[in-house]
């Protein structure tokens, strides 16, 4: 499975919904709130075994961006 999969399936998980693809953001998600958030972080640090800075938190306001920044940790 690659990393874009991967982050895929834990967006699925935490925001439970099977119904969103590599496009999802803050913005078109209605699920996507501040606890979602923090657990999608807590997650994909879990799965992928990195650190993530709270400035790069805050900037995982979408899929692309989240996988940019995950690529960059591993």
């Amino acid at each position: 499975m690659s990393k874009s999969e991967q982050l895929l399936q834990i967006f699925k998980d935490v925001l439970e919904t099977q119904d969103i693809d590599a496009s999802v953001s803050q913005e078109n998600c209605e699920a996507w709130d501040s606890i979602h958030h923090l657990n999608l972080i807590v997650a994909i640090e879990g799965v992928f075994n990195i650190s993530l800075e709270p400035e790069e938190m805050e900037q995982m306001r979408d899929f692309a961006t989240a996988l940019k920044i995950v690529e960059g940790k591993i």
